[in-house]
């Protein structure tokens, strides 16, 4: 059960209905409980906000998660909208090999090629061996295979050519972070594929 009510399973919406984080059922639960936010009741015949007194004598469906309680199952929510909350956050993403991969867009800005997860790496443009730096400047996504064969080299040195200098991302609406990893069918009204 802790399980369940632990793992980021609960879209949250701001008060226009645009997603802006992910949240477990336990943190659900609380806003739920507090007031600050109403779960979506989502039917085959549409969708309705509901606090939380009524939430919790709704019937637990086939494919919801249930909670066990003392008084009972409750259903998860898979959905919440926050009652004050209208901003959309503003993220930018960290420096990582995952950032650079969303940066890149995938793709080797050597060969342009699009990489598949685990044919990647980050290659520093001014190697660190020469004072280059692990900085959104001087890294990009690169192919396993050019970025070994560039080795300890400037990419002119290497013969290569990047298809774009390298620069920090921009800011993004927190909507561009959110994946449905887990297939939750009540989140594809709110997320962009």
């Amino acid at each position: 059960m802790s399980d369940i009510l632990s793992r980021p399973t609960v879209l949250v919406l701001n008060r226009h209905w645009q997603a802006i984080d992910v949240k477990s059922p336990a943190d659900a639960f609380g806003m739920l409980a507090a007031g600050s936010a109403s779960a979506l009741d989502i039917t085959d015949d549409g969708m309705r906000p509901v606090k939380w007194a009524e939430w919790l004598t709704l019937p637990v469906r086939e494919h919801d998660l249930p909670v066990r309680t003392v008084r009972g199952a409750v259903r998860a929510p898979t959905v919440l909208v926050l009652a004050r909350f209208a901003r959309m956050p503003r993220r930018r993403l960290s420096f990582s090999l995952r950032g650079l991969w969303e940066r890149d867009g995938g793709v080797c800005q050597y060969t342009g090629r699009r990489l598949q997860p685990g044919e990647g790496n980050i290659d520093h443009v001014i190697p660190r061996s020469r004072g280059g730096a692990s900085s959104w400047e001087n890294c990009v996504l690169a192919c396993k295979r050019i970025n070994q064969r560039k080795g300890d080299r400037t990419p002119d040195e290497a013969g290569l050519q990047l298809l774009r200098a390298p620069s920090p991302p921009r800011e993004l609406p927190a909507s561009a972070f959110i994946r449905n990893t887990l297939g939750i069918r009540d989140w594809e009204a709110f997320l962009v594929s």
